[in-house]
């Protein structure tokens, strides 16, 4: 925001914002969860995350910044919580402590290089190229829950 020219008030307001909206919905994710389903929430989060980059890639105004990394925080929360709620699902009750503490390793490792290689893309190719790049990574995980949400309609129907 401050290569475009708009106020360091202004960032940190916005920065503000995405860290309310990556952990503000997370009183109310697991009830979205129970009423829509983990993978209808997740893929929820995948939209909320090709929101953010259309929105990003439409321009470089204060408003951009904040609708886009509002609806990344918030696509974010979706799709950490929906993972952490499936970890839950996938092993026996003795193994989960373990699962979760190593999910969440990953995660937040994961969050640190992606963090640190974001800058570092952002300094060498600009903002725009940035979120071109997130586009793969999204898509991705969208194939991922529609793969896992077409084999969930399956096995019943299967038994």
């Amino acid at each position: 925001m401050g290569v475009c020219g708009h106020p360091y008030s202004a960032t940190a307001t916005v920065i503000s914002w995405h860290v309310v909206a990556m952990f503000a919905p997370s009183f109310v994710t697991g009830d979205l969860i129970r009423r829509f389903g983990v993978l209808n929430v997740m893929m929820a989060g995948v939209a909320l995350n090709f929101a953010c980059v259309a929105i990003a890639l439409a321009g470089v105004e204060v408003a951009n910044f904040w609708f886009a990394l509002v609806l990344l925080g918030v696509g974010w929360n979706f799709l950490f919580v929906g993972a952490t709620t499936l970890i839950t699902e996938t092993y026996r009750p003795e193994e989960r402590a373990k699962a979760q503490g190593a999910n969440d390793l990953a995660i937040f490792l994961i969050m640190a290089v992606s963090s640190f290689a974001s800058g570092v893309v952002l300094e060498a190719r600009g903002w725009e190229m940035l979120n071109y790049l997130a586009l793969p990574f999204v898509a991705v995980v969208g194939i991922a829950v529609a793969w896992m949400m077409l084999r969930r309609r399956r096995v019943p129907a299967a038994a």
